[in-house]
């Protein structure tokens, strides 16, 4: 794990809880040492302070991306808005704690996105396009390596998506969440479902993590002219149609 901080007190008490808790940490103090490190040596996930001197958080986040890295990135923010924390999402990182946080907290989102990490058990490769029935409003089409609903094709081995002819740049969170969505289609998924499925725990009814994600999501499935795919069922949850 590389961790990055400039704050010597966090960095310090991270450090040491993250090394008790079975991780090998390399701690950094600003965006600078942490690219040079990743690049040196790419951890299996990163655990980056936004507001670092000269090199931030988020451009650490956006070089990582645009070099095709993607390694998992948990966000440390001081910052709560919500544009703050679409900024993050928006320049690749997969989820965020906003500080002061409980240690607990980052461990069980570290866990989380550990877990979604873990590798795809290839299938069969056969059927690489072709003869099989068109997706659209009825039942998703799943094997072992695709999943496919309202238009929507996910390479699951390769952790690809597109709608249609059109390839969607996802992030490692958005993917799953798309999956999840792609795999229950025409199903209302309720919030806690959502969050125990792609976060591994329930942030509770205050969240707007899910939110956010959600409408990133919608940012990059809608195309003008085209139906809305992801609906908001109010106060129950989100659901995967085509209209």
């Amino acid at each position: 794990m590389l961790l990055a901080e400039d704050d010597r007190a966090i960095r310090h008490a991270l450090e040491r809880a993250l090394s008790l808790e079975g991780y090998a940490v390399t701690a950094v103090a600003d965006g600078v040492e942490a690219l040079a490190q990743a690049h040196k040596t790419p951890p299996d996930i990163l655990l980056l302070d936004v507001m670092m001197p000269g090199i931030d958080g988020l451009q650490v986040c956006r070089v990582l991306r645009a070099e095709g890295d993607r390694t998992p990135i948990l966000m440390l923010t001081a910052l709560v808005e919500t544009a703050d924390r679409i900024a993050g999402l928006d320049a690749g990182a997969d989820d965020y704690v906003v500080k002061p946080f409980d240690v607990e907290e980052v461990f069980a989102r570290l866990r989380a996105l550990l877990r979604r990490t873990s590798p795809v058990t290839a299938g069969a490769p056969g059927g690489g396009g072709g003869g099989g029935a068109e997706p659209g409003k009825g039942e998703p089409q799943i094997s072992d390596r695709q999943v496919e609903a309202a238009g929507l094709r996910m390479d699951l081995q390769a952790r690809r998506a597109w709608r249609g002819e059109r390839e969607l740049e996802l992030t490692r969170t958005e993917f799953e969440l798309l999956e999840l969505l792609v795999r229950n289609a025409g199903i209302v998924l309720d919030h806690s479902t959502i969050y125990d499925r792609i976060w591994g725990y329930d942030f509770g009814p205050g969240s707007k993590n899910l939110a956010v994600y959600v409408g990133y999501l919608r940012r990059k499935l809608d195309e003008p002219g085209a139906p809305q795919l992801i609906h908001t069922v109010r106060g129950v949850g989100y659901v995967l149609r085509e209209d």
